[in-house]
């Protein structure tokens, strides 16, 4: 990696780190520059705006997470229950990125940013779908091995698994505990249980 473009991922890291824990609007380029110690001028030579710097870590650290840890590990899956409670368990109480005090990173933007920036909404949607699309394909390939009951929409499970995780991920944040998380996986289990 050149100088360059190590110092162009470096703010992305920091800055990420920055939002992740105060939230978009209320972190500043100045917040950015002082954490990162870059001069004003090398960051602009990266990002023309905020926004800008905002999409790119959309693109270039949610992404890549998003992959690694909603992704992968239910895309092949040959046992969809138990790998689609595993991605959300692992998700909630040891993946080491996610943090119970600052909530989901994707759905604390989504919530924050979609209003009013339509670059957001597109990168971020991007992102949901691509989760969304693979646990309905999930779903339909245990369909057709006969794993799970014909008559499942993968749609709704998909959005029920999503909209179940980032909701008690807001839990977890409000009481900066994960408790929640707990009491929230074993109706997950009996929810995918019932899907056989």
């Amino acid at each position: 990696m050149s100088k360059a473009a190590n110092t162009r991922f470096t703010i992305l890291q920091k800055a990420f780190e920055l939002i992740y824990s105060k939230g978009y609007q209320t972190t500043s380029i100045d917040d950015i520059i002082a954490t990162t110690k870059v001069t004003k001028g090398a960051f602009y030579y990266h990002f023309k705006t905020k926004d800008e710097m905002g999409v790119a870590i959309i693109e270039e650290i949610l992404k890549p997470t998003m992959l690694e840890s909603f992704i992968k590990p239910i895309e092949n899956s040959l046992n969809p229950i138990d790998d689609l409670y595993n991605m959300i368990s692992h998700l909630l109480l040891e993946d080491p990125f996610l943090q119970v005090k600052y909530g989901c990173p994707v759905g604390n933007l989504t919530q924050e940013m979609t209003p009013w920036n339509n670059q957001f909404s597109e990168a971020l949607l991007e992102l949901i779908n691509q989760w969304k699309q693979t646990i309905e394909k999930v779903i339909l390939n245990a369909q057709q091995s006969g794993l799970i009951k014909k008559e499942v929409n993968g749609e709704q499970v998909a959005f029920f698994m999503m909209s179940g995780y980032w909701g008690i991920r807001n839990f977890g944040k409000v009481q900066d505990n994960n408790s929640c998380y707990l009491v929230y996986l074993k109706e997950l289990r009996s929810y995918l249980d019932n899907l056989k």
